[in-house]
């Protein structure tokens, strides 16, 4: 295996990185190609949480992301960003539920809550003693996630929650879960904290079904959650949270992940093509012996490059505060469709080996169909980035 493909880093943007950060990202992936990548496959193809390997995640230091203390290990968005790269690389439903408990269920409560409530729960999430989740999209409420319709109203000393939730993932396992909700009271949107009780169960109210049938994100269950007369106490209400403006506090602290993970399946892509292009041979020689695949390994590397460039510029001008929403929309649409064509052109240099599992790219390729979806369609990144072009809104029309 040639240099540039064992590690495709053709403008050398890793020698910037810090020793720290360097050593963090040799630490994830020697984790995921010895822990992960061995049989990941079976419980992909099982539809099956892999357990023991998520239970060692915390010796990584990674879970908490960017949240300083309480057992986190405070990042910048670079790291956080090397983290899903890496781990993008291996498997999407790894990172997938480091998205969902680190960053968005974690940092929630971060944010959101006030100090008893960050001791409460962070520091066991950050050991994995608890998992998270976080309950935000509703069956007709997804790109308008700010029209959601679960309600809650107070009684006396606890909050009475009605409503329905959809591919909250890890919503049917989760011992901790951030719900949102519209306050009927003022009809601002609002944050509680569901808990599993002692005995391991749910509280009345709270139903959550795992959704089946789903061809990627395998490893990682999403869950379809009825809730009717959930009863949550006040001491579980995220204080900080009084509006939907809050809860896009966290979504722009967490926005970028999806880029840097689709980064990871454009890197795996490249590397899984390139290598069996040396080995794999036809008419007498390796295939990569021919203009066309050279060709196409070369626009794959030109494309991914150009995604490591953005996401690293994207980073730095978060950690600057200076990221803008238009400027996160560009990085997730670019990175989105770039990885996906890499994937697809991966596989079809495979051939019918692309699409066995044990030859990786064919679960990369239905995990990219997702990334393009989640944290923003394709088409919602596109027109955010068009609003910024004409200061014209596609989206918000309202209906005459």
């Amino acid at each position: 295996m040639t240099a540039i493909i064992d590690h495709p880093d053709f403008f050398l943007l890793d020698q910037d990185l810090s020793p720290e950060d360097i050593e963090l990202r040799d630490k994830v992936r020697a984790f995921g190609q010895k822990e992960i990548l061995p049989t990941i496959n079976e419980y992909w193809e099982r539809a099956e949480h892999p357990e023991p390997v998520f239970a060692k995640l915390p010796e990584l230091g990674i879970i908490g992301s960017f949240i300083p203390g309480y057992g986190c290990p405070g990042f910048s968005r670079q790291t956080a960003g090397i983290v899903a790269r890496e781990f993008g690389r291996i498997d999407g439903s790894f990172n997938t539920f480091l998205g969902v408990h680190s960053n968005l269920c974690m940092g929630s409560i971060y944010m959101l809550g006030n100090e008893e409530q960050r001791n409460r729960w962070l520091p066991v999430m950050a050991k994995l003693e608890k998992t998270g989740a976080f309950a935000l999209t509703e069956p007709d409420h997804g790109s308008d996630s700010v029209s959601l319709e679960t309600s809650a109203r107070k009684e006396g000393n606890q909050w009475v929650i009605n409503g329905h939730k959809r591919w909250i993932g890890n919503g049917h396992a989760a011992d901790v879960i951030v719900l949102y909700a519209r306050d009927e009271a003022d009809g601002q949107v609002k944050a509680f904290v569901v808990e599993k009780q002692d005995n391991g169960e749910y509280p009345e109210g709270y139903r959550p079904e795992v959704i089946k049938g789903k061809i990627a994100k395998r490893a990682i269950n999403q869950a379809d959650i009825v809730i009717e007369n959930l009863k949550v106490p006040d001491e579980n209400r995220l204080p900080n949270c009084n509006s939907f403006k809050d809860v896009n506090r966290v979504l722009k602290a967490t926005r970028g992940g999806a880029s840097w993970e689709a980064l990871g399946h454009g890197m795996a892509a490249f590397e899984i093509a390139a290598q069996y292009a040396l080995d794999r041979e036809q008419f007498g020689a390796p295939i990569a012996n021919y203009q066309l695949v050279q060709e196409k390994l070369a626009t794959m590397l030109a494309d991914l490059t150009a995604m490591q460039l953005m996401c690293t510029r994207m980073a730095h001008l978060a950690e600057n505060d200076q990221l803008t929403d238009a400027m996160a929309s560009m990085v997730k649409m670019f990175t989105s469709r770039k990885a996906l064509d890499m994937c697809r052109t991966a596989r079809d240099m495979l051939a019918g080996n692309g699409i066995l599992l044990e030859n990786h790219i064919g679960r990369h390729l239905t995990d990219m169909e997702v990334v393009s979806t989640y944290e923003g369609t394709d088409s919602m990144q596109a027109l955010i980035v068009g609003r910024e072009i004409t200061g014209i809104s596609a989206f918000t029309r309202k209906r005459k």
